[in-house]
């Protein structure tokens, strides 16, 4: 897979900018738009130093396919950003807060999960490189920069990765229907790595093995599943009251 991609539209192509410029090779932005917007993008592009390409709309248009791409459009190199999950650990000074997600496939699902990881304090969302939607344009756009601000790793072997986070450790709690522990009977304390899986299948059984502890999400209705950032959302929001009860508490 190349690890050049494109992004669209001007939150998510200024998210980036301000982010991590580096990793920007070019803007293309659409010829005929002379609005403060676009030329308050064209300034932070020239401020850092980013390469801009003047193009027509229809060029845009066969670029972003069925996308909404604003008038802008750029071309990013995702190896210019994180490489190994050691670059964030490295420099925390609290316990880590980790999101890994086996196999996610939907691009929407990925954006929003990166949405809850942002919204929460993770430090950093760990997915394997193959059989992984990965961080596409749709990602980005669904993420609403969140692509941006929260570390995404991809890594070769997840199951290594996990026993290498035990190493250091962390935590690995993964979430599976047939759990024999609910969400709200587990203490969330220290370290902790959140592992879901891929919409429909759950973990792969290597990675569901590789986990210290299994939960589930107590379910009150009829509906037998919750989508993959949904459980997201609520496992890292229940980590996040938690922690913050403990800190509150030891600093009274």
């Amino acid at each position: 897979m190349s690890n050049i991609h494109l992004i669209f539209g001007f939150h998510v192509v200024v998210s980036r900018l301000r982010q991590h410029p580096d990793s920007i090779r070019e803007i293309f932005i659409d010829s005929a738009r002379h609005d403060q917007r676009t030329r308050d993008l064209i300034k932070l592009a020239e401020t850092q130093g980013i390469r801009l390409i003047s193009c027509d709309n229809t060029r845009l248009t066969n670029m972003a396919g069925a996308r909404h791409h604003q008038g802008v459009a750029a071309t990013i190199d995702t190896t210019r950003i994180y490489v190994d999950i050691d670059d964030i650990l490295d420099t925390l000074s609290e316990p880590a807060r980790l999101l890994v997600l086996d196999g996610i496939q939907d691009p929407h699902n990925l954006g929003a999960c990166l949405r809850v990881a942002d919204a929460f304090g993770i430090h950093a969302v760990i997915a394997p490189k193959d059989r992984a939607v990965g961080l596409t344009a749709t990602v980005h756009k669904v993420s609403s920069g969140a692509a941006d601000t929260v570390p995404y790793i991809a890594v070769t072997n997840l199951a290594r990765t996990l026993r290498k986070l035990k190493q250091r450790d962390i935590w690995i709690v993964g979430t599976a229907a047939d759990a024999d522990n609910h969400l709200n009977s587990v203490t969330l304390s220290g370290s902790i790595a959140w592992v879901l899986g891929a919409e429909g299948e759950g973990m792969r059984r290597l990675t569901r093995e590789t986990c210290d502890q299994l939960i589930r999400i107590p379910m009150l209705g009829s509906v037998e599943s919750l989508n993959v950032s949904v459980s997201a959302g609520i496992c890292l929001f229940e980590t996040y009251r938690q922690q913050a009860t403990i800190k509150s508490a030891s600093s009274d």
